[in-house]
């Protein structure tokens, strides 16, 4: 098993190319399956998440091809073998729950496996499931598998209302009701920029969409949809968290490929914070204003509002920021398992429930830590920038779920990082 080493020795300087969104791609991925035609997503980011994707699509009979060293994708689902998608791939990714929208759509059955518990709460499928039924799908849950079947003719469009903003959930909702007969209408639905670069590319292959982006998407099914070639949207998550990195230890960070509407509520907090941001033709320019970063309050909110995704680098920044800060999550459950490891370093943090207020110290202390979760070992990292001495994080096959490279990029911009095989 690997770990990862950082050192603090001051000051970044640099350029950053931002990949491809983890996120976006796993949902463009199961579009294939809405096709005989071919899917090409270029932009691709190179991950252990996009794989085992792969390997999904691929144990249904759909063609995968890795080309230009992983950054795009070629898929084909022209002769799939079967729409049964078995719990030992499911159980490794949550986002394997996407594939049932186009396979009821489509095929008129699916059997998926039920993904299962997260390290970050429950994050129930109920929604998906709902919406499905809601455009005449008959569900059952036997054997830890959902069993669905379209009614004779295929499935029909419907008014889908979500009781919550849920991003899988419209996602799916979204990908089977192109092919339902007539018009689907689904109401609060989720907004991220993730969800539109679904839209565009389902509209590329002949879907009729309107209002991705909003609350409210309207889709007129229609009888097949084709190919197309897409390029998956950047990288919000990642581009967020690297623009961290100069704000926490200093220096002069250009994130290539980052645009400020990928991240308006996050931005406006890293400038009340005292960091700079400029947009360049290239991307994001981003470095301290003056000084130490000031404390600010954080709460977590489905888009446009603060990423959840970020809350873990976010109490990294603040952990050294002048003042006292107070992060709320509000999305997810038990996502503050980072506090008691960037407390082992020095910091001053208290999380009564979905609540962590972050007192600001003068510096962090390089130690041992471990990572329990995707965001959770970025943010460590991040912390072990800053701190004196060596950082040492454990368990970072969470990091290769969601960052390419991490080291290689840090590295790029002067940082003194490695990642070894543990002893």
């Amino acid at each position: 098993m690997d770990q990862i080493i950082v050192t603090g020795n001051g000051p970044l300087s640099g350029q950053i190319p931002i990949a491809g969104a983890k996120n976006a791609c796993l949902t463009l991925m199961p579009a294939t399956l809405l096709s005989e035609e071919p899917l090409t997503l270029t932009n691709a980011p190179r991950l252990s998440d996009i794989r085992t994707m792969s390997l999904l699509l691929q144990s249904l009979g759909a063609e995968v091809q890795t080309l230009q060293e992983g950054q795009v994708l070629a898929m084909s689902s022209r002769d799939l073998t079967s729409t049964r998608a078995e719990y030992d791939i499911v159980r490794k990714m949550r986002a394997s729950i996407l594939v049932l929208g186009p396979l009821v759509a489509r095929f008129g059955e699916a059997q998926v496996s039920l993904p299962g518990g997260c390290a970050i709460g429950a994050r129930p499928v109920d929604l998906h499931l709902k919406a499905l039924e809601a455009m005449g799908a008959e569900l059952d849950l036997r054997d830890g598998y959902v069993h669905a079947k379209a009614p004779a003719g295929g499935l029909k469009g419907g008014l889908v209302e979500f009781p919550m903003v849920s991003v899988g959930a419209t996602e799916n909702a979204l990908m089977a009701a192109t092919l339902a007969k007539g018009t689907t209408v689904l109401r609060n639905a989720a907004r991220e920029p993730e969800i539109v670069d679904l839209a565009r590319c389902l509209q590329k292959m002949g879907a009729q969409i309107e209002g991705a982006g909003t609350s409210e998407i309207t889709i007129q099914g229609v009888d097949r949809l084709g190919g197309a070639t897409h390029k998956v949207v950047t990288d919000r998550i990642e581009l967020g968290t690297y623009m961290l990195a100069p704000a926490i230890c200093g220096g002069e960070v250009e994130c290539l490929g980052g645009s400020i509407d990928l991240l308006t509520a996050f931005c406006e907090k890293l400038d009340a914070a005292g960091v700079s941001i400029e947009e360049t033709d290239r991307g994001l320019k981003v470095a301290r204003k003056n000084g130490p970063v000031a404390a600010v309050d954080v709460t977590t909110e489905p888009f446009p509002g603060f990423p959840t995704d970020l809350q873990a680098q976010m109490m990294a920044l603040l952990c050294t920021a002048e003042g006292t800060s107070v992060l709320e999550e509000k999305i997810f459950e038990n996502r503050f398992m980072h506090a008691p490891e960037l407390i082992r370093m020095g910091a001053n943090i208290d999380v009564q429930g979905g609540t962590a207020t972050v007192k600001g110290v003068g510096h962090l202390k390089g130690a041992p830590v471990m990572a329990t979760d995707l965001r959770a070992s970025v943010s460590l990292i991040l912390a072990g920038l800053a701190a004196e001495g060596d950082t040492i994080v454990s368990r970072v096959y969470h990091l290769d779920r969601g960052y390419e490279h991490v080291v290689r990029k840090l590295e790029s911009v002067g940082a003194k990082i490695e990642r070894v095989q543990e002893q």
